[in-house]
């Protein structure tokens, strides 16, 4: 069976094929012979109760050549005549974002979006997880100062980092007596529209920050992050590095928990971050780790994803 599968995404010659996890999903999408078409969030348009968008599609990837991929020229093409479409581009949550998510959810009714667009508009990764307060860091969201001071002194050790950002932009580490904060702090409130987020220190993050991929609510792989020395960020593009890792009885309890919620929601693709036992992150935008996972385990999530799709 041949399927029409579209990808909202980020522009290709930004990509890295060999660490990409969109990239992962399109190549097997092309294994299968599926049409695979690409757009950007920009070339997307509303007109007369249609979503259209300025799309090429995809004709072929070779990893060991510059550029790695085969276009076709631009073609005018009618979203909701596509069986599937992946809603790929990367953060930040900002309102381009949140704009694409209401022209997609015209169409969610005739073609099948990964992830649902409204709900993907309705749960923000660092704020999503808050439904789950059992298993998060104690966190405070907020721009009052004397919120932020009283939440200071309680913990000492704590994490400053903004809203909506993502790939570990703009978090820091303060620490007990930190002379930055004040300043930082001054920063932030100037620099910040909306509220931002504190959370208590996890000591863990040197043992790692662990990504846990689910698919239709169910965990189907992990890679774990360990963050450079003196560094509290783990991710892979500030310098984490990727290790081979095992799913806990205690991740375990957490997926089981969360997985009927983001089932609910049609968010069938969602990346999980766990420091120690704490949840810090549920990534519904854009989850990556594919290719880790596949390297160290073995585990073809690609497949496994448009196996559940197309089954």
């Amino acid at each position: 069976m041949t399927l029409n599968i579209g990808f909202q995404m980020d522009p290709l010659e930004s990509l890295n094929i060999k660490d990409d996890t969109t990239l992962a999903i399109i190549e097997e999408c092309l294994l299968r012979k599926f049409k695979v078409w690409h757009f950007l969030p920009k070339d997307v348009s509303y007109i007369n109760g249609c979503v259209v968008a300025a799309s090429k599609k995809i004709l072929e990837f070779k990893k060991n050549i510059s550029p790695f991929f085969k276009t076709s020229n631009l073609n005018r093409i009618e979203l909701k005549e596509l069986d599937f479409i992946f809603l790929r581009q990367d953060p930040p949550f900002d309102m381009s974002y949140i704009t694409s998510t209401y022209l997609l959810e015209y169409i969610e009714n005739k073609v099948k979006i990964i992830n649902k667009p409204s709900e993907v508009r309705n749960s923000p990764e660092k704020l999503f997880l808050n439904r789950w307060k059992s298993f998060t860091p104690e966190t405070l969201i907020t721009k009052n100062i004397d919120e932020i001071y009283n939440f200071k002194e309680r913990h000492k050790k704590i994490v400053l980092k903004p809203l909506y950002g993502n790939g570990g932009s703009e978090v820091f580490y303060l620490g007990e007596n930190d002379r930055n904060f004040s300043s930082l702090l001054e920063v932030f409130l100037h620099s910040h529209q909306e509220q931002f987020i504190l959370q208590e220190y996890l000591p863990n993050i040197k043992f790692g920050d662990k990504r846990i991929i689910l698919i239709n609510g169910k965990p189907e792989g992990a890679i774990n992050r360990i963050p450079k020395k003196n560094e509290i960020r783990a991710n892979l593009h500030v310098g984490g590095e990727a290790t081979k890792t095992y799913i806990s009885d205690k991740e375990l309890e957490i997926c089981k928990k969360i997985g009927p919620e983001l089932n609910k929601r049609g968010l069938v693709l969602v990346g999980i971050d766990v420091i120690g036992d704490k949840l810090t992150e549920i990534n519904v935008t854009s989850p990556t780790g594919f290719r880790e996972i596949q390297n160290f385990s073995n585990i073809n999530l690609a497949k496994k994803l448009l196996d559940n799709l197309t089954q």
